[in-house]
């Protein structure tokens, strides 16, 4: 089936690619689920289930969300802390500027 798409007009060229795409990606989302089902089917045949394969779904991917605590601490105002991590705090930069070193700011 060949389109000639010399003689499509720029609306009709848009709605052919949209649909081209779309057909791209339910041809990808189709072969996904045979290779589902080839894997499926061979851990039933060899007497496995996924998880004894592969371990627990989604193991790998846990994060650690907990928070760090402080490693520095402003002279001026104790209440103003930083862990050392990310972008540095204002008053962190200006106690640098002032004369300070790192580790005189470190929470003792």
């Amino acid at each position: 089936m060949a389109v000639d798409i010399t003689k499509l007009t720029q609306t009709q060229l848009n709605d052919l690619i949209n649909k081209a795409e779309q057909r791209k990606d339910e041809l990808e989302k189709e072969k996904v689920v045979k290779v589902r089902e080839k894997i499926n089917k061979l851990l039933k045949d060899e007497g496995f289930t996924f998880e004894d394969v592969f371990g627990a779904r989604g193991a790998r991917r846990t994060r650690r969300t907990g928070k760090v605590p402080p490693k520095y601490q402003n002279p001026a105002d104790p209440a103003q802390t930083w862990s050392g991590r990310g972008k540095r705090p204002r008053w962190f930069n200006a106690a640098l500027k002032a004369g300070k070193k790192e580790k005189d700011l470190l929470i003792k």
